[in-house]
C-alpha cells in the first residue's frame, strides 16, 4: 500500500505559515506506507516553493526525493487517455491536467485513499476503483 500524494499536502508540509501545515506534516511523519507523489505534482509543487517560499526548499524537497522519503510515480503512457477522459469528462469542474493525472495514478495504483486538500474536485471526480476516495487528511 502507498499513500498518494497530491500537492496540497506536500505544499503545506513545506510551508510553515500555511493553515494545514501541522496537520499535513502529521499525515506524512504517521503514516507507515510508502509516500508516492504523481510526477506532475512536482512541477506544481515547485512552482509554488519558488513563487512563495525560498528555492532552496525545493533542493530539499529532492534531496528528500533522492534520500527514499517520496516515490516519484512516473505517468505511464495509459494514464495519459484515462487523464484526457477526466479533463473532459470534468471540463465545467475546471479539472485540469495535474488533478487528472493524480486520481489516473490513484486508479492505477488501486490506492483507496489520497492526500489532498482539493476537496472539492477529488471529492466530486467518480474512480473507476471505489466508489469514493478517503481523502486525508480528514
Amino acid at each position: 500500500m502507498a499513500l498518494v500524494m497530491d500537492a496540497g499536502p506536500l505544499y503545506a508540509s513545506i510551508d510553515k505559515r500555511d493553515a494545514a501545515h501541522s496537520k499535513c506534516v502529521d499525515l506524512l511523519r504517521l503514516t507507515s506506507e510508502q509516500l508516492v507523489i504523481p510526477a506532475p505534482v512536482l512541477t506544481e509543487v515547485g512552482y509554488w516553493i519558488d513563487k512563495w517560499l525560498d528555492p532552496r526548499l525545493t533542493v530539499a524537497l529532492i534531496d528528500d526525493i533522492i534520500s527514499g522519503s517520496y516515490r516519484v510515480e512516473e505517468l505511464q503512457p495509459i494514464d495519459y487517455v484515462r487523464i484526457r477522459t477526466l479533463c473532459e469528462q470534468y471540463a465545467d469542474a475546471r479539472v485540469g491536467f495535474v488533478d487528472a493525472a493524480v486520481l489516473a495514478v490513484v486508479e492505477r495504483l488501486n490506492e483507496p485513499k489520497l492526500a489532498t486538500l482539493d476537496h472539492r474536485h477529488f471529492g466530486m471526480m467518480r474512480p473507476r476503483h471505489v466508489a469514493a476516495l478517503q481523502l486525508l487528511p480528514e
